[in-house]
């Protein structure tokens, strides 16, 4: 594995009495994309939360590019280079698609990388036209649908030019065909093309998602959660042939979606 740019080393976050990520620690490559399942209430979003700044850990450390985040504030972490979608889209549902994207370039390091477009508005026109909804950019977000939303709501994040995103099931509520343009635009970003343009890196991905068949499909590993701990980490198909991960929670459903 490439020499990790993302370390988390024994985060832990209570509430109360109950922790909802006990003592995890993994690392991710600058070149990665990432996998993270588990069953409902396992703690995934929560350690998505952690690591963008909505969170501060009970106790642990992130590291990121050698600094440590643990506790910064989000527009720092986003300056830093780290974006993250929402499982559950807020839009600005009375401002059309592309004002939506336009604010995220307003952000220090949008700023910064975007010295090669005209103007703000243009990089968000290109963020949506990347993830297919240019022909949307002048409607009220609140007329798109469930798919476009979630494809907004990707644009948003990728407007911020970061070098680790973190998706919060990103496939969630979506049929096959929004699904698989998702994915192919998440393997297409994650190989350098990025609003049109081809460059030599693209981000590194954290993926949390139910949908497993396509997931499967565009990672490179996969971190399996359960009761807040790590249970098991390695490739699609060492997880699908884990029997600790088949017995623990999640039966015959690896197999059956990705056979």
């Amino acid at each position: 594995m490439a020499e990790s740019f993302l370390e988390v080393n024994g985060l832990t976050k209570t509430f109360g009495q109950i922790a909802a990520n006990d003592d995890i620690s993994f690392e991710i490559g600058r070149d990665e994309m990432v996998g993270l399942i588990g069953p409902n209430g396992a703690g995934k979003s929560t350690l998505i939360r952690n690591l963008v700044g909505i969170l501060k850990p009970t106790s642990g450390t992130i590291t990121f590019k050698g600094h440590s985040i643990a506790g910064m504030q989000i527009p720092q972490i986003v300056n830093r280079g780290i974006a993250a979608t929402s499982q559950v889209v807020k839009p600005f549902r009375h401002l059309p698609a592309v004002a939506n994207v336009m604010v995220p370039c307003l952000c220090p390091r949008a700023k910064r990388k975007g010295e090669w477009v005209k103007s703000v508005e243009q990089r968000a026109m290109d963020a949506l036209e990347f993830c297919g909804i240019a022909d949307m950019a002048n409607e009220p977000a609140s007329i798109l649908s469930h798919g476009d939303l979630k494809r907004l709501e990707l644009a948003k994040a990728i407007a911020t030019d970061p070098e680790l995103l973190l998706l919060d099931e990103p496939f969630g509520g979506l049929n096959l065909a929004e699904t698989t343009l998702i994915a192919n635009s998440l393997k297409r970003l994650h190989k350098g093309g990025r609003f049109g343009k081809l460059h030599n890196e693209g981000p590194a991905m954290l993926i949390v998602e139910h949908k497993l068949s396509e997931l499967m499909r565009i990672v490179d590993r996969v971190i399996v959660i359960n009761f807040g701990k790590i249970l098991a980490v390695g490739t699609p198909e060492e997880i699908v042939n884990n029997k600790t991960v088949i017995e623990a929670y999640i039966g015959k459903e690896v197999e059956r979606n990705v056979s």
